[in-house]
């Protein structure tokens, strides 16, 4: 179930946890999990909190009623490598247009253990010619891994870009068998 817009003013719940690729930040409103974030440690995992308030219009509070524990249990069912399509509600009110139409085909439609071209994303949501604006749709992604960013590449096979840096982008394939694991 996905939410596409709530109420401006939305109350957010956010924890820190680890995973395979390090702190991550996660944030969940009423309606769905509306934010994943990378390198959540330190100084700038202190400013995610008032940045989400910010972005949604409304407080954010360290986890309270329990509204991250299935995306916490998915994602490490993800990482352990027992878990290859999250089922969680998302709340894609972090995004909108050209973005949100090419993130949902994503989410959709580029499974665990695949790669897609930015130019076939572009393609398969009606506008061939915007590989470009599909990048830029990837690096405003407000909910990475879930939402497998990681999984867009270059035509020619190179990595791309990636907002986790990457190493992080490398392992989250080699995670899903798209790549093999580093040797050492």
């Amino acid at each position: 179930m996905d939410i596409e817009d709530g109420p401006r003013g939305a109350r957010a719940e956010w924890a820190v946890v680890e995973s395979g690729i390090g702190p991550l930040f996660l944030a969940a409103t009423g309606r769905g999990l509306v934010r994943v974030e990378f390198h959540a440690g330190g100084n700038r995992g202190t400013r995610m909190p008032e940045r989400l308030a910010e972005q949604l219009g409304g407080p954010a509070v360290e986890c309270a009623t329990g509204l991250l524990g299935e995306p916490v249990r998915q994602l490490e069912r993800y990482f352990a490598g027992a878990l290859r399509a999250f089922e969680l509600p998302l709340d894609w009110s972090l995004t909108t247009g050209f973005n949100r139409q090419v993130l949902r085909e994503l989410a959709t439609g580029v499974p665990y253990g695949t790669v897609v071209g930015y130019g076939e994303l572009a393609r398969r949501v009606g506008q061939p010619g915007a590989a470009q604006a599909v990048g830029v749709a990837m690096g405003a992604n407000p909910l990475p891994v879930v939402v497998p960013c990681h999984r867009v590449v270059e035509s020619d096979g190179g990595l791309g870009g990636f907002g986790g840096g990457l190493e992080t982008k490398r392992r989250l394939l080699a995670l899903e068998g798209v790549l093999p694991e580093p040797l050492f």
